[in-house]
């Protein structure tokens, strides 16, 4: 099933399958710094799986050793069995697709020109092809439009396929960008803090649309401090503390864990505090390594 196809109900939500993306003994050390430290992980097809901790615990620095932009000190990460080597165009290929948690559009295009962007990787016209705009090129750029508008519909921003990046709303730029990963045809997407910054309407629109591409059969990996937004989202949530892995379980079972709230507000550490305070609408801070 594809993401342009009308997804079931989320009661009706695939069954978990087999692994899909595995990840063990990661350890990301910068000098004399381990930022993470042997951190294992594994989502399995149609399942979404939330990572949580304070500020500093090493949440994007996972995420960018899983996708590439950081080779990992020790550690291996497979997708779909295939180990993963550490370049970003290569894990894309290889069908894992990520957010960032600040906004990396091309602010002077339009949103359809952006998700044509993402969906370039999978195109094969040559480079005298393109410049000659040959049959080969002219079937692709066509079909890669059509593409990147189904995305954009299913995103709900069919209107504003001709807007500007930098003119649309800031929950329509969160989408656009989850419409250009969505782009690449992965098996698996990891969302950085998919709604930083968003008001209540738009989380729960972003929740909404990452329950449809769960259903639409990928497996989706989410970092997020709004914890109202991750247990109501996910069907499992790892929680890392200063790298490592504190505890993994079920939404209910880290949530009652008596380490994740001393993690979050035992510490003394008053910054992290607000964190734990379910308000889709607080300014988030990027993560400290």
């Amino acid at each position: 099933m594809t993401v342009t196809e009308t997804p079931p109900p989320a009661a009706d939500a695939p069954t978990v399958g087999a692994t899909i993306l595995e990840a063990r003994g990661v350890t990301m050390r910068f000098g004399g710094l381990t930022a993470v430290k042997d951190v294992d992980m594994v989502v399995r097809e149609g399942e979404i799986v939330g990572l949580i901790g304070p500020n500093g615990a090493g949440k994007t620095t996972f995420f960018n050793c899983l996708t590439g932009l950081y080779k990992p000190t020790e550690g291996v990460v497979t997708l779909g069995g295939a180990v993963l080597p550490p370049k970003p165009r290569a894990v894309v290929i290889a069908g894992m697709a990520r957010t960032f948690q600040n906004i990396r559009l091309f602010a002077n295009m339009t949103a359809l020109e952006n998700v044509m962007v993402g969906r370039y990787c999978r195109t094969s016209s040559m480079a005298l092809t393109s410049i000659l705009r040959g049959p080969k090129f002219r079937r692709e750029e066509a079909a890669t439009r059509a593409r990147a508008q189904e995305l954009l519909e299913f995103v709900g921003l069919g209107n504003s396929a001709e807007n500007l990046a930098r003119n649309m709303p800031y929950g329509d730029q969160r989408r656009l960008e989850i419409a250009r990963a969505l782009a690449t045809d992965p098996k698996l997407i990891l969302l950085d803090e998919p709604t930083a910054g968003m008001n209540p309407q738009e989380t729960k629109q972003a929740s909404d649309l990452i329950f449809r591409i769960r259903d639409s059969g990928l497996a989706v990996v989410v970092i997020e401090h709004d914890m109202r937004f991750i247990f109501n989202l996910c069907d499992r949530v790892l929680c890392l503390v200063r790298g490592e892995v504190l505890v993994e379980g079920t939404p209910g079972e880290v949530q009652s864990d008596p380490r994740v709230i001393e993690a979050y507000i035992g510490g003394g550490d008053d910054e992290d505090e607000d964190e734990v305070t379910p308000a889709p609408s607080a300014e988030k801070t990027e993560d400290q390594l």
